[in-house]
């Protein structure tokens, strides 16, 4: 029982560390949500602000997250309307 504290205890610090999917999901939602933008200009905007490269948050974005990134670029006419429509991620 004790050592199953200490795991749930050093999973909950390895965590809170490291930024995980679901973690930049929530990040990029608020984001969103507070500076009224779209999800691309939304991704850019924590990269800059935390000085990330874009190019590494790649293994970041969460199935529904690319879902929504999808739309964006459809609305705002960078990819075409295609079932077959792919993001380089």
């Amino acid at each position: 029982m004790e050592q199953n504290k200490e795991n749930v205890e050093l999973e909950k610090a390895i965590e809170d560390k490291f930024l995980t999917p679901s973690k930049f999901a929530l990040e990029i939602e608020k984001i969103v949500a507070e500076e009224n933008c779209n999800y691309i200009d939304a991704i850019c905007h924590y990269c800059e602000i935390n000085s990330i490269e874009v190019d590494s948050i790649a293994k970041l974005i969460s199935k529904p997250l690319k879902e929504r990134l999808k739309w964006d670029a459809i609305r705002l006419n960078f990819m075409k309307k295609t079932s077959r429509a792919k993001l380089p991620l």
